[in-house]
């Protein structure tokens, strides 16, 4: 049974708990000394709601592990609650001893995570229009494929066969990038295609979203966040010199389903005054798009396999018209790592490989396959008509 301390609470202590500026205010007042009726007038609120707010802030500390008046005081990171506390005490009734258990607090790791996308938004207002790119072929489009990228990943070269970190990735996407752009016909429409799993955890912990693996990582979340903006804002502006529009597909993966909701919404944002940069913006892990009468389809892989997804984008209410205007299809996905192409019920299916190297994990199971990005030419009416293949360097 926990042993209450008749002590004082320290108001001041609890400042940093403090969410918000009428919190803070309140907690200031309290630790000024100030009674709670002069702080209900003080702010033109009742007694109750001043008790509310107090307790609120109290219970957030108490979260942490900070709660003096039950000897409590041994705090959790941020990101963080505790979930169990075990104390000892001697015949005299002294602390003799604690054990703190703690697990992630989800609703504080939500909280951190806008707050660094927010702050990495404060150093990016929407472009102005670029200018128009003079004598493509409106024919064609050049899907820039990029599929389980894993930014954030950390891999070691004895270990693995190859190192991975932020610098090394940031570098091997943009090389990348600008090969495909370079390799690939002055089609009209340059379709920037991510295709899932861009990074490679989700959260403050870096875990994978549903099962909750350890995952070997890189950097802080914060961190990640403003890298991803800006190399991905950087591969826009890339294929925006050399195409006429620029379609863009953020699609879900199962590393990373909050972050691809983040990350489309931020290019949406920065190019909303461009006309020649369209974003799919929907709430949907599948994403469709017709260039004249070939339908281009996306799925990172995770939900459905490769030989069901002909049939899904056949019958899905919101693709049916699409399909039923295409004389081609073509749906690409990803989340294997490796190659492999199947044509079945009216599509052609193709799994893309990864520029990433393997993890420790996937080393450990043997797992290998050869790296490198895909950029596809489709003609409107003929289907694919080019296509070449970047290693990373």
């Amino acid at each position: 049974m926990g042993k209450t301390n008749s002590s004082k609470v320290n108001w001041l202590d609890l400042k940093e708990y403090c969410i918000n500026q009428r919190e803070l205010e309140i907690i200031t007042a309290r630790a000024a000394d100030d009674t709670v009726d002069d702080t209900a007038a003080k702010f033109g609120l009742s007694v109750r709601a001043i008790f509310t707010i107090s307790s609120t802030v109290k219970a957030r500390a108490a979260r942490r592990g900070h709660a003096p008046e039950h000897d409590m005081i041994a705090t959790a990171p941020d990101g963080f609650q505790v979930k169990g506390v075990s104390s000892y005490y001697n015949a005299s009734g002294q602390l003799t001893g604690q054990w703190v258990k703690t697990i992630g607090d989800k609703e504080r790791q939500h909280e951190i995570m806008l707050l660094a996308i927010e702050d990495t938004h404060k150093n990016y207002k929407p472009f102005k229009p670029s200018p128009k790119v003079e004598h493509t072929d409106k024919d064609l489009l050049s899907l820039i494929t990029i599929t389980d990228f894993h930014l954030g990943m950390y891999a070691w070269e004895a270990e693995t066969g190859d190192d991975w970190d932020v610098n090394i990735s940031k570098r091997v996407f943009l090389n990348a990038i600008a090969d495909m752009i370079e390799a690939s016909p002055k089609a009209h429409t340059g379709f920037l295609c991510q295709l899932g799993d861009f990074l490679h955890f989700d959260g403050i912990t870096a875990v994978t979203p549903m099962s909750g693996h350890i995952l070997d990582a890189d950097t802080r979340y914060s961190k990640l966040v403003g890298l991803t903006i800006e190399i991905m804002t950087q591969a826009v502006h890339m294929m925006l010199k050399k195409f006429g529009k620029v379609v863009v597909v953020q699609a879900e993966g199962n590393h990373d389903m909050s972050g691809s909701i983040w990350l489309r919404k931020h290019i949406k944002y920065v190019f909303k005054d461009d006309k020649r940069v369209e974003v799919i913006d929907n709430e949907f892990p599948y994403y469709a798009y017709l260039h004249g009468e070939i339908l281009l389809g996306f799925h990172h892989g995770h939900k459905k396999r490769m030989a069901q997804l002909p049939k899904l984008f056949a019958s899905e209410p919101r693709f049916r018209k699409l399909w039923g205007q295409s004389t081609q299809a073509y749906i690409h996905t990803g989340h294997m790592h490796h190659e492999r192409t199947v044509e079945d019920g009216g599509a052609v299916v193709e799994q893309h490989p990864t520029l990433s190297t393997r993890d420790s994990y996937s080393t450990a199971g043997g797992w290998t396959s050869a790296r490198g990005a895909k950029v596809i030419t489709y003609h409107y009416k003929l289907g694919e008509v080019h296509r070449t293949t970047v290693r990373p360097r």
